[in-house]
């Protein structure tokens, strides 16, 4: 079949040839690109569709599995497909559970009206990515209706009080994913795209908001809050590099006080910044043709990353225009109560609760909450999002156990954070047991270690992987105690070690001497620094300060 603009199908190799562009525009970042807000009687209204892939093993129609999407990890193309997801003649969906239960999951944690009987339905249109000519999808009896997204500054999106919001989530549908389209230049062919079959079919969950934001602020806060939620709950990665997670951005502009405009959307939006982005070119353009009298016209439109605009793809398509019908190869699906009960149950300490707790149980700040809540998030180890979103929580709360939760807090968020980045490290690759690192403070707190030995010490024990302690682990012992004693570096508090330093101190400088004696007490931090220096900082300072002034100030 022929497509608009001269693209051709091959249905058969799955390949889409049509004319190459020929336009050049000139390039620049929009990570600089200043944000101007409208102008003053104007006002932005934004809804935001995220469309978010579940992390099912198997597609939701199917038997085949979901492919590997991770970057540099990809299945071969055209290998995860059954012959329902090729729309083959005489093939029938098969529902998979697991993925009725982890769309529940959303449903539940973003506080839905959970549908009791819920039914799917075909949506029809044409084009390439879709080779059934329809999508399976929910419309007039969905999974999940009328929640809701409280955006707070608390919260650590927000960066202003004034952009809290509660967050309509006006429905929850669960469809398929259609195929990847991907684009190539051929020198003899012209532009080139392939269609790769390994995404058809796989779950997926539309959320969509209610037209509640006003800013791109509070947009991008939304998109990642709700990625937060998605993450917690094992419902999907949220990897929006990756396509799990995508965005559809509706926008319309009016004047303050009079009726809303019209409404335009922007398609398939693949990071926060983009949605931001995008939001910010719409919006513009939008109060630019309004203020020149013209007519903003209801359309889709596409984001390009270039440059940051927006543009037109298609004239806006109409609900009716999809020819929506009951599919009739699947029957309603009825919600028990138990079952909802079940997968309640399931569910994990949600964010807001989870901030909650560690400030009252801890007496941590909120800041620092929130700085620890978002450690590993964009990681690049190979470790799921998921479980790196949970790591840095439980590894602070085995570390804070019976410990000063402040103190610890400080200690990871400033101290451990700093040196892994100093050593290229992500905190998925933390090589330090919590267990040590609660020893390590113990010993500072104690008096036993200085703080300029211990933050070395962290410092080695990444550089190492931990392998220092290696000869150290015995029963009933601390390595990172014996490992320290066994290198002298345990600190000088008391004894004639550090007496006798200090008095090395005293008669290597006497002008400073002098000067302490004759009422400049802030050269005292001299003396104090010159001990440290001489005992590689295992001086306990505080001890020195007492132990020099006696001998500064005999009586």
């Amino acid at each position: 079949m022929w497509l608009a603009g001269g693209r051709k199908t091959v249905a058969l190799g799955w390949t889409v040839i049509g004319r190459r562009s020929t336009n050049a525009r000139c390039l620049y970042s929009t990570k600089s690109k200043a944000y101007q807000p409208l102008p003053e009687g104007w006002e932005a209204i934004i809804g935001v569709e995220v469309h978010a892939q579940l992390k099912a093993k198997k597609k939701l129609f199917s038997h085949a599995n979901t492919p590997n999407n991770r970057v540099g990890q990809q299945s071969p193309e055209n290998t995860c497909v059954a012959p329902f997801d090729a729309a083959l003649p005489g093939t029938l969906p098969a529902i998979q559970s697991e993925s009725v239960r982890l769309a529940l999951k959303a449903g539940i944690a973003l506080e839905c009206e959970i549908g009791k009987t819920i039914s799917f339905d075909r949506k029809h249109y044409f084009y390439p990515d879709l080779t059934s000519g329809y999508q399976i999808s929910q419309k007039y009896a969905p999974l999940a209706r009328n929640g809701r997204l409280k955006l707070l500054f608390d919260d650590g999106h927000l960066s202003s009080p004034e952009d809290e919001v509660d967050v309509r989530i006006e429905q929850i549908q669960l469809e398929q994913d259609t195929a990847k389209s991907s684009h190539h230049i051929s020198e003899t062919a012209g532009s080139l795209t392939t269609i790769d079959l390994n995404r058809a079919g796989s779950a997926l969950i539309e959320i969509v908001s209610g037209p509640d934001l006003r800013t791109p602020e509070q947009a991008g806060a939304y998109v990642r809050k709700l990625r937060e939620i998605l993450r917690r709950i094992g419902a999907s990665d949220g990897n929006m590099d990756e396509g799990s997670l995508r965005c559809d951005v509706n926008v319309s502009v009016h004047r303050t006080g009079e009726p809303w405009g019209v409404r335009c959307e922007v398609k398939n939006v693949n990071s926060v910044r983009f949605v931001m982005n995008a939001i910010i070119s719409e919006m513009h353009r939008q109060q630019k043709l309004l203020s020149a009298g013209e007519l903003v016209e209801q359309e889709t439109r596409g984001y390009n990353e270039l440059d940051g605009s927006t543009v037109r793809l298609r004239s806006k398509e109409d609900a009716p225009d999809y020819r929506y019908m009951p599919d009739p190869n699947l029957p309603p699906l009825r919600i028990g109560s138990s079952f909802l009960e079940e997968i309640r149950e399931e569910l994990p300490e949600l964010p807001a609760e989870q901030r909650s707790r560690l400030m009252q149980q801890y007496g941590v700040g909120l800041r620092d909450t929130n700085v620890l809540m978002r450690i590993g998030l964009d990681d690049d180890a190979d470790v799921s999002t998921a479980e790196r979103a949970s790591d840095a929580v439980a590894y602070y709360e085995q570390v804070a156990e019976g410990r000063d939760g402040q103190m610890v807090m400080n200690w990871i968020i400033h101290e451990l954070l700093k040196t892994l980045n100093a050593q290229e490290k992500s905190f998925a690759q933390n090589p330090i047991q919590a267990s040590d690192l609660g020893d390590l403070l113990d010993l500072v707190q104690n008096d036993k270690v200085t703080k300029a030995t211990a933050k070395a010490f962290l410092s080695e024990l990444i550089k190492t992987e931990g392998k220092i302690l290696t000869e150290f682990k015995q029963e009933n012992t601390s390595a990172v105690q014996a490992c320290l004693e066994s290198r002298n570096a345990l600190a000088l508090d008391s004894g004639d070690a550090l007496v006798s330093v200090c008095k090395e101190v005293v008669e290597a400088l006497p002008d400073a001497v002098e000067a302490v004696r004759s009422g400049n007490k802030k050269v005292m931090q001299r003396l104090v620094g010159e001990v440290m220096k001489r005992t590689k900082g295992r001086a306990n300072a505080k001890v020195a300060n007492q132990i020099l002034d006696e001998l500064v100030h005999p009586k």
